[in-house]
């Protein structure tokens, strides 16, 4: 197997999806989004045990990704949360997905595709209450809802929105979040006050589940809490403060083994651009991991990873396949040693994704998302 490699804690999965259930009222059912690869940590492998720690239906972004699920042989609910083209239209119903619907035109033709199929085709429909991204607005969701009805073979299975600031705890954003939910509240109370049944009501995402208790509903999306992060501001730290006692475990852990260790005298350059200089002699560990990989090059100034228990800087730029880190002129490290670039610190390593996140000024989401499919993913636990 190659040295560069994820391990991916199952166990800490279905942990993190008991936080979200201990939080949320009994017959609210879990949507887990795994689209993108289940947020890089392998959609197939993470759905299966997903479902089993009682989780009730799956989310997607592309058709593509939830056909993948069904080739592995998983039965469950399928959301698709971005819209499809119409080429995809046959693909939806025949692997039985649940399509985004918030116009005329995708719902007429929809309908169209589903009668010559002769089947029933479950949709949900999209709200835009101040993402401004996709979805209807609120003022038009009732007259949607009546056109899904109408049709012999759409069933409006769902109705949902997205919040854009739940993870702020900036008191304006607050209140713009409050207002997403009002005026989500609003809509579906006007859709079946009409007569027009809906199963499944749902919006929040991580944040809300944690900071907006009363958006729960009947189904939440918790996205990167369950592979271990906590949202934005709404942080361990904070929801201690407001007596809630939730621990959340990553579950992705980026490993790579050292190929060969180097010595260099004092004043010798380390990789591209002769940035790195030896400011005395030393030994430099080689691994074979880069920004190819998702070990990204503005990543290289404040990663420090765990080797032995302890901790090493990377030293010169990250190159696309490799990258080096200073072991300095005493240690005991040998060649093949395993390395931990990030991931549960309770499993060794210095920094986890979040950490990352941190100090290159981006989410945890793109530092897991971001490590490419040529890693291979180990699956362990469950």
């Amino acid at each position: 197997m190659r040295a560069t490699f994820a391990n991916i804690y199952l166990d800490n999965l279905c942990h993190n999806i008991e936080q979200v259930k201990n939080n949320i009222p009994n017959n609210t059912k879990i949507c887990l989004p795994v689209k993108a690869d289940a947020y890089g940590h392998g959609a197939v492998s993470v759905a299966k045990t997903a479902l089993e720690c009682n989780v009730s239906y799956l989310a997607v972004a592309a058709v593509a990704e939830g056909i993948q699920l069904r080739k592995a042989g998983i039965q469950s609910p399928i959301l698709v949360l971005s819209l499809p083209h119409p080429s995809e239209f046959d693909e939806i119903i025949d692997n039985n997905l649940t399509p985004s619907v918030f116009d005329t035109q995708i719902i007429d033709m929809l309908d169209s595709v589903a009668a010559e199929h002769k089947k029933i085709l479950s949709v949900h429909l999209k709200i835009d209450t101040g993402m401004g991204r996709i979805g209807c607005l609120p003022s038009n969701s009732t007259f949607l809802a009546e056109s899904i009805a109408a049709k012999k073979w759409l069933k409006l299975e769902g109705v949902f929105t997205h919040f854009s600031v739940a993870d702020s705890l900036i008191p304006e954003d607050i209140e713009y979040t409050k207002k997403q939910i009002d005026l989500f509240v609003d809509s579906v109370q006007k859709i079946k006050s009409i007569g027009i049944q809906i199963s499944l009501c749902h919006c929040a995402n991580s944040a809300a589940i944690f900071a907006y208790p009363q958006a729960a509903f009947d189904m939440v999306r918790p996205g990167i809490v369950s592979y271990g992060y906590y949202p934005g501001d709404i942080t361990k730290e904070y929801l201690d403060s407001i007596g809630k006692n939730i621990t959340l475990k990553p579950v992705m852990e980026l490993r790579s083994r050292l190929v060969s260790i180097r010595h260099f005298s004092d004043g010798e350059y380390i990789s591209y651009g002769r940035k790195w200089q030896t400011k005395e002699d030393c030994d430099v560990g080689v691994l074979p991991l880069g920004y190819a990989d998702g070990l990204l090059r503005r990543y290289g100034k404040n990663l420090r990873i765990s080797i032995n228990g302890n901790t090493y800087p990377l030293c010169g730029r990250i190159c696309m396949d490799q990258c080096m880190t200073l072991l300095g002129k005493n240690h005991n490290i040998d060649r093949w040693t395993e390395a931990i670039i990030f991931g549960p610190k309770d499993k060794g390593a210095f920094q986890d994704a979040s950490d990352i996140a941190n100090f290159s000024d981006t989410i945890p989401y793109e530092i897991t998302c971001g490590i490419d499919k040529r890693v291979p993913r180990i699956y362990l636990g469950k």
